[in-house]
């Protein structure tokens, strides 16, 4: 067997088996599944490299990459577009964060057919534009009435579409005309009934703590959820809740397992004491996000620490493939992700550790890292399709049945 397979097997040990089975489909699909389903691999073999400057040290996502950009509903319940997963989050150094995003530009295009050339422009407007944000100094956020181009189109698209639709993709009607999730066995999976009965109370519990919900909802249903590609084989579930004296008006909440970051190991960076990896996710979407989704919190489950928030359409992403072909559309992309990127690290600066403000500043403004950086990225797309295909050969061979 590949060093590959034993390392991704290994890595993905402690999680659901039939689900991460499901994880491993996903990542033979093509070179990109792989890289975002691998993130462990990708850090490893940059601690290994120590082919970029560990500095500055920043608040990240972990986990940045193309797909990980979306839109999301506030508490305000407007829409906003920013980096919207953050299982990974920690203290690390900033080229750490943008070389996964920039590797990504290049896998990410690789997979849509998109030519090396282009690629590289799209990637050095990347870091242009995060230089050039985090050189001014002012984070800045994305809502339909701010954002330009592809993005204000998919967010005033996402802001027309009411809750009702979501409601009616994912439940049909039980017993009494009252609604049940749909058991689709693609997003949503049946579990024991002892289980849902726990998790049902829990949940209920767990409203009491919010007074929009406190007295106002009942629970109806939980499932099992399936959804994204690194995290998938951690136990997540999704909720139907009801308002008691509007039964028609429903809600999704997400409840997802957080687990350590895989970036832990390679930092020797000092991080705060977390009480949990749950506040870890949610203090650090906290402060990078200028606002964070609906009913963002933690709870403990049965030994088991979880993030929740209102459930948000799997949908509500970028479809790269239609806009593959226009490049304009693909540029203004691009300079939103990077300078969403530049503003989340300028809003948590100086937070618990983070390099203060005007640290970030020289950085954007000292741009001699940026070729390496590229070089880089470019180096490990090439090792990523390598990868893939070892991966490929053993899944096909039946290593990770």
């Amino acid at each position: 067997m590949s060093s590959i397979a034993e390392r991704i097997k290994d890595f993905n040990s402690n999680r659901l088996p039939a689900y991460t089975w499901l994880k491993y489909q996903l990542m033979a699909e093509n070179p990109f599944r792989f890289f975002r389903g691998a993130c462990h691999l990708f850090y490893e073999d940059l601690n290994k490299s120590n082919a970029l400057p560990a500095y500055p040290l920043s608040w990240v996502c972990g986990d940045l990459h193309l797909e990980n950009f979306g839109t999301y509903k506030g508490d305000n319940r407007l829409v906003y577009f920013d980096i919207n997963d953050f299982d990974e989050g920690i203290l690390a150094p900033a080229t750490w964060e943008i070389a996964r995003m920039v590797t990504s530009i290049f896998t990410g295009c690789d997979s849509l057919g998109i030519k090396k050339r282009e690629a590289v422009d799209i990637a050095q407007l990347f870091l242009r534009v995060y230089s050039n944000t985090l050189a001014k100094g002012k984070s800045r956020y994305l809502e339909s009435a701010t954002a330009n181009g592809i993005v204000r189109i998919f967010l005033e698209k996402i802001t027309e579409r009411k809750q009702k639709d979501l409601i009616r993709q994912r439940t049909v009607e039980g017993k009494n005309n009252r609604l049940r999730l749909r058991i689709d066995k693609i997003r949503l999976f049946a579990i024991a009934p002892a289980l849902r009965k726990s998790l049902k109370a829990h949940l209920a519990q767990w409203m009491q703590h919010y007074p929009m919900l406190k007295g106002k909802f009942e629970v109806l249903d939980v499932a099992f959820r399936v959804a994204g590609t690194g995290s998938l084989g951690v136990k997540r579930y999704v909720f139907l809740i009801r308002n008691i004296k509007e039964p028609k008006k429903h809600l999704l909440i997400d409840m997802k397992q957080a687990l350590p970051s895989s970036l832990q190991p390679f930092l020797s960076n000092p991080q705060p004491a977390w009480a949990s990896e749950a506040e870890r996710v949610v203090a650090i979407q906290d402060r990078m996000q200028n606002n964070c989704p609906a009913l963002l919190s933690t709870t403990e489950f049965e030994g088991d620490h979880y993030v929740l928030k209102e459930m948000q359409p799997t949908a509500d992403k970028l479809d790269f493939l239609v806009i593959r072909d226009r490049y304009k559309d693909l540029a203004c992309v691009m300079e939103d992700m990077a300078f969403l990127t530049a503003s989340a690290q300028l809003r948590s600066a100086g937070r618990q550790g983070a390099a203060l403000p005007d640290e970030m500043i020289a950085f954007g403004k000292d741009d001699h890292w940026q070729k390496g950086l590229l070089d880089y990225a470019i180096s490990y797309a090439g090792q990523t399709v390598k990868d893939y295909h070892s991966f490929f050969k053993d899944f096909k061979a039946g290593y990770f049945s």
